[in-house]
């Protein structure tokens, strides 16, 4: 008789509590950064649509003329010291496959910091303040402990541009929801020479309107090469491209906040202003794996 009263005096409990203006409650509301409403209806997808919406939006773009505003920064969060470089003034080129231009403005005077370009397997790299022109193999095979050297623009192609999950790689989504995220991972892994699965990147979308949110690409190790996140995103005729990018690479010490302030797509870009020559009477370095030495001419110019 007990347990029955004790049930009982339960089930009474459980029904008062069904009016909740009688119990004490505490109510949540739930916000989504990106989100157009305080309480967004979240939006549902599988994975063979996350990646045919990944593979549209790089399909979309075939060349970008584009102006931003740059904070670069050296140091990692790892060895506890970052240090910042604001209002730089940068001009990005791309043009399908691989050809991308990079040049970068000092504040204030706007003199050229740095002009680097690369057609997708070397890449070229001049710095005036130190009269230096680096040539070599986009791939860093060994990292130099001098951080210019390991700069590559393919680094920022890779971050810029989100790639399609290539046709020998398998998708596992992940529906990453709580109260602070939502949104849907795709990891994509192939099967190394030992027969082992290997994580080649994880492709992020938000769920409030699935949109690209953020993307890492690793090494075989696991590692993190590129952590690239993606928000505003801005109608530009039929393509969307997002405003605000950053590009972190860890394990090369550097990272990269940009802002578009000004960008042309698919309007076409001639082959000179990818052309980067050795300007006269700087001195030529080849950093990496050995590249064919460049002669020593005006560098063309990009068109600001």
């Amino acid at each position: 008789m007990a347990a029955l009263r004790v049930g009982a005096t339960a089930l009474v409990l459980c029904l008062a509590c069904l009016d909740l203006s009688s119990c004490v409650v505490k109510r949540r509301v739930i916000t989504r950064t990106g989100a157009k409403t305080s309480q967004p209806q979240l939006l549902n997808a599988q994975a063979k649509d996350l990646i045919r919406r990944a593979a549209e939006q790089f399909n979309a773009i075939h060349d970008f003329s584009a102006t931003v505003d740059m904070t670069p920064a050296l140091g990692t969060a790892e060895k506890s010291r970052i240090t910042e470089y604001k209002d730089v003034r940068g001009y990005i080129l791309f043009r399908k496959p691989a050809d991308i231009r990079i040049v970068g403005l000092y504040p204030v005077v706007r003199n050229t910091a740095f002009d680097m370009a690369s057609n997708g397997t070397d890449f070229q790299l001049y710095v005036p303040s130190k009269n230096r022109f680096l040539v070599g193999n986009n791939t860093v095979d060994q990292p130099s402990p001098n951080k210019l050297e390991n700069l590559r623009p393919q680094h920022f192609l890779d971050a810029l541009l989100v790639r399609p999950v290539a046709p020998q790689s398998k998708a596992l989504l992940e529906n990453f929801t709580d109260e602070d995220n939502a949104f849907y991972i795709l990891h994509t892994v192939h099967i190394g020479g030992d027969g082992e699965l290997v994580l080649e990147r994880t492709i992020w979308f938000s769920r409030v309107d699935l949109q690209l949110a953020r993307q890492i690409i690793l090494d075989p190790a696991g590692n993190i090469l590129t952590d690239a996140r993606y928000s505003n995103w801005k109608q530009y005729g039929d393509v969307n491209f997002p405003i605000h990018i950053e590009i972190d690479r860890p394990h090369d010490e550097y990272a990269v906040v940009l802002n578009v302030i000004k960008i042309d797509i698919n309007r076409g870009i001639s082959d000179d202003k990818f052309v980067l020559m050795q300007p006269q009477g700087s001195k030529l370095q080849l950093v990496g794996q050995a590249a064919p030495t460049t002669p020593a001419t005006p560098s063309g110019s990009p068109g600001k």
